[in-house]
């Protein structure tokens, strides 16, 4: 039987679903994809994602892998899953990969971007964009995230047990503009809450709550407890995913 495999990138508006990954009957990201699929294919089609999102975060390029049953001409596909999943999923590119091609181990790298509104309260970017509506000590934030660059054991960024925490950092930058910081992070992966932990402890360091040096103690004392301070879902976005 014909097997044709595809990649497509997509982005999402995260408020509206459960997070991602398939989750029972609730409303997911990869359910909502692998019943167009599964319609346009006719037959069941289960999706691969590059990475599995928490409840509330959004993304503007996610990468998801799928085999189907034809040869669909990639506009042609893009078109046809939009009609079905639209207007809080969008495919912004469809192309034909290998067949050893993974969504999620094909990656060479992911960018993913956080905001907070450092101003006034506004209500209408409550899902979009953390309201911390308070002034932070960005030099000193900056600062702190250098000592997170290069490789790590980040266990104790990282929510939830796993076998490996060994993971690299390529960048973290900030931007400003008007009231809304942004925080870019660049790396090969990102494990459960890492990029939520990182942030939240950064902005404990721009509260002046905790000194830059206790980012670099989070790394070195891999046995020592530490409270963590997890940013909200609603500010960060995966921005974008190279292969």
């Amino acid at each position: 039987m014909l097997q044709v495999k595809y990649l497509i990138k997509c982005s999402y508006d995260g408020s509206k679903f459960y997070g991602f990954q398939r989750l029972n009957d609730l409303d997911t990201v990869q359910k909502r994809l692998e019943e167009a699929l599964s319609i346009i294919n006719k037959e069941p089609v289960i999706v691969k994602g590059a990475g599995r999102t928490d409840k509330g975060v959004h993304a503007l390029s996610q990468g998801v892998s799928f085999s189907l049953n034809y040869d669909i001409e990639p506009s042609r596909l893009r078109n046809a899953i939009n009609s079905l999943v639209r207007p809080y999923i969008n495919v912004i590119d469809v192309r034909v990969v290998d067949e050893d091609f993974h969504a999620r181990f094909s990656v060479l790298e992911k960018k993913y971007v956080y905001k907070i509104n450092v101003g006034k309260f506004n209500i209408f970017d409550v899902d979009y964009i953390y309201q911390l509506n308070r002034e932070l000590n960005v030099d000193k934030m900056r600062e702190a995230a250098t000592y997170l660059l290069g490789v790590h054991d980040f266990r104790n960024y990282v929510s939830g047990d796993r076998d490996k925490y060994v993971n690299q950092i390529s960048s973290i930058d900030f931007s400003m503009e008007e009231d809304i910081l942004t925080i870019t992070f660049v790396g090969k992966s990102f494990y459960r809450y890492m990029v939520r932990n990182l942030v939240g402890v950064l902005i404990q360091v721009g509260l002046n709550k905790l000194d830059v040096n206790e980012v670099k103690d989070r790394l070195e004392n891999l046995d020592k407890e530490f409270t963590y301070y997890t940013a909200p879902a609603c500010g960060l976005y995966l921005f974008d995913i190279v292969y």
